[in-house]
C-alpha cells in the first residue's frame, strides 16, 4: 500500500492523491515514469520524482525509521504490509494514576504474532530491557497507544524513543465505523477471551496489581493473562 501513497510528498493531500489515482497514477513508479501530470507543475514534479526515488531506495533497504518520519501518523497503517513480519503489538498496565500524579507502569506486554513476552515492575521492567525487547522490531501496533500507552511510557521512562511506524488500531477501527473500545470491538468481531479474564477492565488490572504487590502470585498471573489478551 505504501507504494501507492503520495501523501508522503509535501503539498499532496488526500484530494490530490485521489486525483492521481483516478488518472491512472497508482504507484511511485507510475508517477516517476509519467512525462507530464496535469495536476502538478513540472518544477514540482521534478522535486517529487527525486523524493520518490529516494523513498524507493529506503523502502528497499527496509528503513522503517525513515518512513516513521516521512509518512503522516494517520497513514502509518499503509506500511503494515511491508513491515508486518517485523511488527510488535504492545500494551501496558498501570497503577491507575498518571505519571505526574505518581503513577507508573506495572506491566508491558509485547506480542509479535508468535510469542508473548512481558516485563513486570520490580522484576525485569526497566527502560533498558524494554529497549532491548523492541530493538528487533520495525513496526508497532497498539490500541489507543498513540494517546495513552506511548505517552505514558515516555513520561515514565524519559530515555525511551519510539521512532518506528506506529499503527493505532483504535483510530483505524473508527475510520471503518466501529464504535467503543477494544472489548466492544472484540465482541463485534467475535473474538472471545478466556473465562478467567472475560469482562475484566483496567480497574480490575489495578486491583490485581495491588494484590500482586502484597504477595499474591495468582493475582500477578491473572494480570499477565489479562495483558496478554
Amino acid at each position: 500500500m505504501i507504494r501507492n501513497t503520495f501523501s508522503i510528498l509535501n503539498g499532496i493531500g488526500e484530494k490530490l492523491e485521489r486525483r492521481l489515482w483516478k488518472s491512472g497514477i497508482l504507484t511511485w513508479d507510475d508517477f516517476i515514469s509519467a512525462s507530464d501530470l496535469k495536476c502538478i507543475n513540472k518544477n514540482k514534479k521534478s522535486i517529487f520524482d527525486e523524493r520518490l526515488s529516494y523513498a524507493v531506495k529506503e523502502l528497499d533497504n527496509a528503513n522503517a525509521g525513515y518512513f516513521a518520519d516521512t509518512v503522516k501518523r494517520r497513514d502509518h497503517w499503509r506500511l503494515f504490509d511491508v513491515f508486518k513480519g517485523e511488527a510488535a503489538c504492545l500494551d501496558i498496565e498501570t497503577s491507575g494514576l498518571m505519571p505526574d500524579q505518581g503513577g507508573y507502569v506495572t506491566v508491558v506486554g509485547i506480542y509479535d504474532g508468535y510469542d508473548y513476552r512481558c516485563l513486570v515492575k520490580g522484576m525485569d521492567l526497566t527502560g533498558e530491557n524494554l529497549k532491548n525487547e523492541l530493538a528487533g522490531y520495525k513496526y508497532l501496533i497498539t490500541f489507543y497507544g498513540a494517546a495513552f500507552d506511548i505517552p505514558f511510557l515516555m513520561k515514565s521512562m524519559p530515555d525511551m524513543k519510539f521512532d518506528i511506524p506506529h499503527f493505532d488500531l483504535c483510530f483505524g477501527a473508527r475510520k471503518l465505523g466501529f464504535k467503543g473500545g477494544l472489548k466492544r470491538l472484540e465482541i463485534d468481531l467475535g473474538i472471545e477471551r478466556p473465562d478467567a479474564v472475560k469482562g475484566m477492565s483496567g480497574y480490575d488490572a489495578v486491583r490485581l496489581w495491588e494484590s500482586a504487590r502484597n504477595g499474591s502470585a495468582e493475582a500477578l498471573d491473572l494480570l499477565i493473562m489479562y495483558n496478554r489478551e
